[in-house]
């Protein structure tokens, strides 16, 4: 029986990087992983998805080519190869992992693992072979998750009613769509069907789409989509829904409606199944003494990710919101050095700061953010300060063609510290980077006004939005 210092199990955007940190730091490491090297993100969702939001932007330049002076003739699309080129850039990825693993002599075991005991797992092999088993001092648990469904409600048939799975390696384009949900996953596969000719119809349950987002950037997106030819449907009740024959029916707020397709997103759940978990232990308090807690299909970690037996430790989306691939990396580095540490090859980490963790939305146009809402900061007690500046403003932006979008920054007013950063627009996901890197730093509104910013570029709407908040726009 092999022994290793950790097993990691599952080679997504947690897994691997936890792996390769912990070797990084000297420890002996395996991962054990049941299907493709890189995971959900890598192979069914954050990359293969951008490949196909590539081919919807560049089907929309084509739209608009004539506004540039370009003649160029629109003869339509070959569905099947937008759908191969995805698969093609996913697989290159997943190679790319394996290659990763042998550079930093990381073990890769094939199969599905369950605990035997608290330091053994079983390996159950795809190909009816003999189980193995493995011993380990640490264990990470890096299953992921998958489309969440509610049974006899909300239940895909992976025929007509798709998960995000079925969504990226459909048949055929179809002739009209509903998607159940209006979160970043909802919005996404939105711009992206909806741009290649689908007739889309976006319901969300709650208020506005994006509900995560501030109000101002969920209104504009909402109008934005609307503008792409979207039927987006907010307080919107999905009930009913069945597959067809020849496609989907469902009703809409008590509305009979039919459509070719139907893609659910309205949420994920942890992979917590099959794992034979160390059985909870509770002590007289009621917190947990030992084993593996799951609650709602998330397993409860502390602030380095150790589950209620010290040595297992739980990242990712397995370990509860929120689910996002940059946070699963993250957690995977601190969980590998605090392992590292206890058996004295390195110092201790830093728990992560989870109110300063960007999200984005690659829908057309963009979404991206990181901390505070404006009206989050108001509830958290804040006085605050507002600025905004508006793309149809930016020189960069009209150059592009891309006037669409906001940059709106909320500060303390009394200390001037950056409490949120909102951006819908071209190239949003990318901007956000500085001020994730400024609330890192404590940046305050007095740094970034002393910041001398390149121009023409779309991240001068950076400063000129902080501008905004002194009441010194410049541009606009």
């Amino acid at each position: 029986m092999q022994t290793f210092d950790l097993v990691v199990i599952g080679s997504g955007p947690g897994g691997y990087i936890a792996a390769i940190r912990a070797s990084q730091l000297g420890l002996k490491v395996a991962i054990i992983e049941r299907a493709e090297l890189g995971g959900v993100c890598l192979n069914w969702g954050c990359i293969p998805t951008k490949a196909l939001l590539k081919a919807a932007e560049l089907k929309r330049a084509i739209a608009h080519a004539a506004d540039f002076g370009l003649k160029v003739k629109d003869e339509g699309l070959d569905f099947a190869k937008i759908i191969s080129r995805s698969r093609d850039v996913a697989a290159q990825l997943s190679k790319g992992i394996g290659f990763l693993m042998k550079k930093n002599k990381i073990e890769v075991l094939k199969g599905e693992a369950r605990f035997q005991g608290p330091n053994t797992l079983e390996i159950l092999t795809t190909n009816n072979q003999q189980p193995t088993t493995v011993a380990f001092a640490h264990a990470i648990i890096a299953t992921g998750a998958r489309a969440k469904q509610i049974k006899g409600v909300l239940e895909a048939d992976g025929k007509h009613i798709w998960t995000a799975r079925e969504a990226m390696v459909p048949a055929e384009l179809p002739a009209s769509l509903l998607i159940i949900g209006g979160g970043a996953i909802g919005v996404e596969f939105a711009s992206f069907y909806a741009a290649l000719g689908c007739k889309v119809t976006l319901a969300e349950a709650q208020t506005r789409i994006v509900p995560a987002e501030d109000e101002e950037i969920s209104a504009q997106l909402h109008k934005a989509l609307e503008k792409e030819g979207m039927q987006v449907l907010t307080n919107a009740k999905v009930a009913n829904l069945t597959a067809t024959k020849t496609g989907v029916s469902a009703e809409i707020n008590g509305q009979p409606a039919t459509f070719s397709r139907a893609i659910l997103a309205i949420g994920v759940v942890g992979n917590t199944e099959g794992l034979n978990l160390p059985a909870p232990q509770m002590g007289h308090s009621g917190k947990a003494t030992g084993g593996v807690v799951v609650e709602k299909g998330a397993i409860d970690v502390n602030e380095f990710y150790q589950t209620a037996t010290p040595h297992i430790y739980a990242i990712g989306d397995v370990a509860g919101a929120p689910w996002l691939a940059h946070v699963a990396s993250h957690e995977g580095v601190i969980a590998a050095e605090h392992i590292a540490h206890t058996a004295g090859k390195g110092p201790k980490p830093h728990p992560m700061d989870y109110a300063n963790i960007p999200g984005c939305t690659y829908c057309t146009p963009q979404v991206a953010s990181t901390g505070f809402t404006e009206a989050a900061a108001i509830a958290a007690g804040h006085k605050v300060k507002v600025g905004r500046f508006n793309y149809q403003a930016n020189g960069k932006a009209l150059a592009m063609g891309e006037p669409t979008g906001m940059v709106k920054v909320v500060f303390d007013e009394s200390t001037g510290a950056l409490l949120g950063a909102h951006i819908i627009g071209a190239e949003a996901t990318e901007m956000i980077t500085t001020f994730v890197l400024g609330r890192s730093m404590e940046a305050v509104e007095e740094d970034f006004l002393h910041a001398c910013l390149p121009h023409p570029t779309l991240s001068e709407m950076i400063g000129e939005a902080v501008l905004n908040a002194e009441g010194r726009t410049l541009n606009a």
